[in-house]
């Protein structure tokens, strides 16, 4: 049977908030003698904290909620998986809610998550906050939030910034200095976390290259392999591209099955190039050329700002501005340029 705190503070002759504050290395007014004593039956028992007991005495729960729009989505897992890792070996354990992209789950998650005395909450959302929720609303007050929503939502500092722009008119850029010149761009289709840097950075590539931008070459779907595979086929219709930059990996992934339904070859016939650098790129054929973001650290640094706003209030929480850099894999053909 598992001890209680309250039969600790029996067999050592003590109150439940001693044994309590020897625990919570908060006991440095009570003799050698006492601390000894109760460590002692401590060990001997095995015993581990309740955490439930322990927050209705030091109001921590050492519990954080975490929403997210999909958890089967690459790049959340990733940020879900960097999180875990900061957070567990500190004790605290995370309660995941999957909102499916809806706001109204959103809403509905962190009334939940208010409720059931989480000491803090990770929101990644495409949404604006309505006004109620806002960070100014008062409704964070008892329990600070950190954000990975792309800075949708406007505040001046734990922003996490990832430098999309860049990433993408460098990826652009690599296929113009390897001779495509018809290049097709696979783009979300629902303002899912203000992607558009990324379509800035394709635009801006070409016109900086002296390349006209030709609206009919960018396909938009769902940042998914379905949404991938179906954007490109539309694409292909198009014969003289010779090369497509996605808006990230999973289309990329759905983009190879495309082109070779189509009877084509990566990169033969067709260039591409995605953005994430997951790591099952590496293992596609041939692999696959992309653009790395640091998925995992975003998720291990939304989580030290957190614990950093839940263990030290009156402190600034800063920004963070994340780099990205071009991996080079087999999935881009150097053509030869007429001169």
């Amino acid at each position: 049977m598992k001890l209680t705190i309250k039969q600790i503070a029996e067999m050592a002759g003590v109150s439940v908030t001693t044994v309590s504050q020897i625990l919570n290395n908060k006991g440095s007014r009570f003799s050698e003698e006492t601390r000894k004593r109760v460590l002692d039956i401590v060990n001997k028992h095995h015993y581990k904290p309740d955490f439930f007991a322990s927050n209705l005495i030091n109001r921590h729960s050492k519990t954080i909620g975490m929403i997210v729009p999909d958890v089967t989505d690459f790049f959340f897992s990733k940020v879900i998986e960097g999180a875990e890792s900061y957070f567990n070996p500190l004790g605290y354990m995370l309660v995941l809610c999957n909102s499916r992209h809806s706001q109204e789950k959103e809403i509905q998650y962190l009334k939940e998550l208010s409720h059931r005395s989480v000491d803090g909450i990770l929101l990644a959302t495409p949404h604006q906050l309505p006004e109620e929720y806002s960070l100014k609303s008062g409704f964070f007050d008892d329990r600070p939030i950190i954000l990975v929503d792309r800075g949708i939502n406007q505040r001046d500092n734990g922003r996490l910034i990832v430098k999309e722009y860049e990433g993408a008119y460098q990826a652009v850029s690599y296929l113009i200095d390897n001779g495509h010149q018809n290049i097709g761009m696979l783009k979300e289709s629902t303002g899912y976390y203000q992607l558009e840097e990324r379509f800035n950075g394709y635009r801006h590539a070409l016109k900086d290259h002296q390349i006209p931008f030709k609206g009919r070459y960018v396909e938009t779907a769902e940042l998914t392999v379905t949404g991938g595979y179906e954007a490109c086929k539309k694409l292909l219709n198009f014969r003289e591209l010779t090369a497509i930059f996605c808006g990230n990996d999973a289309m990329a992934i759905g983009c190879y099955q495309a082109i070779y339904e189509a009877g084509k070859k990566v990169p033969e016939d067709i260039s591409v190039i995605g953005f994430d650098a997951l790591k099952l790129t590496e293992y596609i054929t041939p692999p696959l050329t992309t653009v790395m973001q640091p998925t995992f650290e975003i998720g291990f640094t939304a989580a030290k700002f957190l614990v950093d706003a839940i263990e030290f209030p009156s402190r600034r929480i800063p920004n963070k501005i994340f780099d990205t850099k071009l991996i080079l894999r087999e999935s881009v053909k150097a053509l030869t340029i007429e001169k």
